[in-house]
């Protein structure tokens, strides 16, 4: 299935019914007062998050998304049916922005989570509603009112605790293949991983996190080289980035330490927010190397940026189990201090309710 991270769609929600002006006509009941019914209420489109989906493809031909009207009110008190809402089931990690606006209406980052996008009209009044002492024959009656309609930018950000940043051909998709069970595809040139890639990592029987793979970046990617920014949004909801680095480069005119600040570069130009992620650098295959200690020291002292590090090879697995340990550490303590900050904030919020000065 061909991976679709954006979309753009339309969708219209149902017009309402128009209520019914109708009087009781029957044998021996001359005078049988108004008897016209409301108009049924229009349907709804309403997006759900669905684990199940991994794509935005259904959106990317079927651009227009349209509810039902709601049935018109008929005489004999009888009211207008409703008309369904329409489900739009989306991949977890969609963010879903008003393209007129701007505004950000949902972001489905819960499975199961449920936005209504357009809301469907009201049905109109019948007659029923208009009778009174005064007015005993009432003939008004009110249209339906129209459903909502917007144009919505489909953008999906996938779910991922650690993300995967590099040059080309730097090795994240041999690491990931050697760390999880996904399988990208590998091979000796660049370019090889055209979509993201996600992949579990298991470090016990009850603790794994998720790893996101995207494709290389190069310099000069602001400006649309290789394949641009445009998979970077990918690791907007990361808590931790990988920086991996080729450290023995097959071309003798490759400069490892300049290929890292290239890629540094690039991701402050696209979001200062994403730069400022916790990042760690990952020097990749080891075992091309002769001098191990000296060339990684070397390559560290150049570099120049007081950062984590690890070594590894993530063709033969070297080093890989002790960064798979220290990343699930580094997660658990951020999700410590996360459910510090909220537990912090509840009582706060308690004690400031229970204030007798309040």
């Amino acid at each position: 299935m061909k991976f679709i991270d954006e979309s753009k769609i339309e969708i219209i929600a149902g017009n309402g019914g128009n209520g019914a002006a109708s009087f009781r006509r029957e044998k021996y009941i001359a005078k049988g007062g108004p008897d016209g019914g409301d108009g049924g209420r229009g349907g709804s489109v309403i997006a759900v998050a669905d684990r199940n989906i991994n794509t935005l493809v259904d959106y990317r031909f079927a651009r227009m998304h349209r509810a039902k009207n709601g049935e018109s009110g008929r005489g004999a008190d009888c009211y207008g049916k409703g008309a369904d809402d329409i489900i739009l089931r989306m991949p977890v990690g969609t963010v879903i922005t008003d393209i007129n606006t701007g505004q950000v209406i949902a972001d489905l980052a819960l499975d199961g989570e449920r936005t209504i996008l357009a809301h469907g009209g009201a049905g109109g009044l019948g007659n029923l509603h208009f009778k009174s002492s005064t007015n005993r024959t009432p003939r008004q009656c009110t249209p339906g009112e129209e459903g909502e309609r917007r144009e919505l930018q489909l953008e999906l950000k996938v779910l991922a605790d650690v993300g995967l940043l590099g040059m080309p051909n730097a090795g994240k998709s041999t690491f990931i293949r050697s760390v999880s069970a996904a399988r990208p595809k590998v091979a000796d040139y660049p370019f090889t991983t055209l979509h993201p890639n996600l992949g579990v990592v298991r470090v016990s029987e009850e603790k794994s996190f998720v790893i996101a793979d995207i494709p290389g970046l190069i310099e000069g990617a602001a400006e649309g080289a290789g394949l641009g920014h445009q998979f970077l949004r990918h690791l907007a909801r990361t808590r931790l980035l990988l920086h991996l680095v080729d450290i023995a480069p097959l071309h003798e005119g490759v400069d490892p330490v300049q290929e890292a600040h290239a890629i540094l570069n690039e991701l402050r130009k696209y979001d200062e927010s994403l730069y400022d992620k916790p990042r760690w650098l990952v020097l990749n295959k080891l075992d091309l190397l002769e001098n191990k200690e000296e060339t990684v020291q070397a390559f560290l002292n150049e570099f120049g940026e007081d950062t984590r590090w690890f070594a590894i090879s993530a063709i033969n697995g070297e080093g890989c189990k002790e960064l798979t340990y220290a990343i699930m550490e580094h997660l658990n303590e951020v999700a410590r201090a996360e459910q510090d900050a909220i537990t912090e904030s509840a009582q706060e919020t308690e004690i400031d309710i229970h204030d007798p000065l309040v």
